[in-house]
């Protein structure tokens, strides 16, 4: 072989090992949002969102919106925590991002932003995950998956985007890495949490270098989430004694995947007895007929509604629908022949499956030495605080610090306990909705704060 063939050949490879390497980084690039329509001047941190293939022959592929901390605030030594709301089958990005702990809010308009004073990326990187294929911009091209979408799939699925996202984002790579979500994330963030745990062991070093997870007012054992909420429902004066007493005799506490049919006549006789009230803040004002935007009763967990707040998702189906929105997101590159929406009923209609508790995968991680928090509201009727504290109860944790109050500024704003020490905390939050709106933004950054950088001061 001559002098120019081993030199063109050595070229080659040199090329072939440059764009391997440059690869990941050009995604990244590709991925960075340089302003999003309507923002607010000023914005001091980095933005990334785009698709991460999650299945190549089913062509399956799920958005992220990464939101870093501040660069006054050093983001290369914040912790990555991944957030995921629930359903299933409802976007990160619509109500994780635009409604709860993201940096903007969305204005009445539709079309311009703001600052959230208490986004939770003040404290750590934010990875907000659209998932499974099927809900907000995440897309499938095989369209029989958004018909057998499920907690299995939607579990490996989501690990399977945090091992490529990683590729692309390396510097993320061995950072403190923590999962968080609500409602029936009560589901996701267990199962992703174990599916990173096992593929961890035996790695002394591992890439997800993952701490522990945070889950609020969260879908987690059927048999105490049914007995929870019926007796929230009827000690807080929503249904009567009747209702209540006819609940806990048709509904098969064991599991609310098939209720019966006079389950579903008593739960919606329950619904025709709480009023128009918003369920996830019982004590205030509903936007608008919020009996109306309830769910129907077809899916799982029937007495959920899937609409959180119908005064500003009906903003985020604005802003999030326009084209230039979407071109800054990088999204929607497939046209995808539908418009984007907060929930998407055909994923949550048709979920195939849901295992009945989560309790045991709470028992293996606590056994592991993870770190967990749960947090609850105590005017939520959806997902409540009853149902809670009756899961928790169930683990048989010993309570290494008893129950006391936890003040912001002279005034109590949450009871907690200590389980375990550093394994498990329960928190419930006096007087506030689930954590949602403007009324618990402060406790947004205060929560992650103590749980993932270790501060339990009763004063924050």
């Amino acid at each position: 072989m001559d002098h120019s063939l081993l030199s063109i050949l050595s070229l080659l490879v040199s090329l072939f090992v440059y764009s391997c390497i440059c690869s990941p980084l050009e995604d990244q690039q590709r991925d960075k949002i340089t302003s999003l329509p309507g923002q607010p001047v000023n914005v001091e941190f980095n933005q990334y969102s785009g698709y991460v293939t999650v299945n190549q022959q089913a062509g399956r592929a799920l958005f992220y919106w990464l939101v870093e901390a501040p660069t006054s605030r050093s983001p290369e030594s914040r912790p990555l925590v991944l957030w995921l709301n629930g359903g299933p089958g409802c976007s990160s990005v619509a109500y994780g991002a635009a409604e709860e702990i993201g940096p903007f809010r969305i204005r009445p308009d539709g079309k311009t932003l703001y600052f959230n004073p208490y986004a939770w990326n003040k404290l750590a990187n934010l990875l907000f995950l659209e998932s499974p294929a099927g809900v907000g911009f995440s897309y499938s091209n095989t369209s029989s998956d958004l018909y057998t979408a499920g907690d299995q799939r939607t579990a490996e699925d989501a690990y399977t985007f945090l091992v490529n996202w990683f590729e692309r984002f390396p510097q993320y790579k061995y950072r403190d890495f923590y999962i968080a979500g609500e409602s029936y994330a009560g589901h996701y963030v267990p199962q992703l949490s174990q599916v990173v745990y096992q593929k961890n062991k035996g790695i002394k070093n591992p890439v997800i270098n993952f701490k522990g997870f945070l889950v609020g007012n969260a879908v987690t054992d059927d048999y105490h989430d049914f007995v929870g909420t019926f007796e929230y429902w009827w000690t807080h004066g929503l249904i009567s004694d009747s209702t209540y007493q006819t609940l806990r005799v048709t509904c098969d506490f064991e599991s609310s995947t098939h209720p019966s049919v006079e389950c579903i006549k008593a739960l919606m006789l329950a619904e025709l007895e709480q009023g128009n009230i918003d369920p996830y803040s019982i004590f205030t004002q509903p936007c608008n007929n919020t009996a109306a935007l309830r769910h129907n009763l077809r899916g799982h967990y029937p007495w959920m509604s899937r609409a959180y707040d119908p005064c500003t998702e009906r903003y985020s189906k604005v802003y999030f629908n326009h084209p230039e929105v979407q071109k800054a997101l990088h999204a929607n590159v497939t046209g995808i022949p539908y418009p984007w929406k907060t929930c998407s009923d055909i994923v949550g209609d048709y979920w195939a499956d849901s295992p009945l508790s989560m309790l045991p995968i709470y028992k293996e991680l606590i056994a592991a030495g993870l770190r967990i928090w749960v947090y609850s509201g105590d005017t939520d009727a959806v997902v409540p605080v009853t149902a809670t504290r009756y899961s928790i109860d169930a683990l048989k944790l010993p309570t290494i610090i008893n129950w006391y109050p936890w003040y912001d500024n002279g005034k109590v704003s949450i009871f907690t306990d200590n389980k375990m020490l550093e394994a498990t905390y329960f928190g419930e939050t006096v007087g506030q909705r689930r954590f949602y709106g403007w009324d618990l933004a402060y406790f947004l950054v205060m929560l992650p704060y103590s749980s993932v950088y270790g501060n339990d001061d009763n004063q924050y």
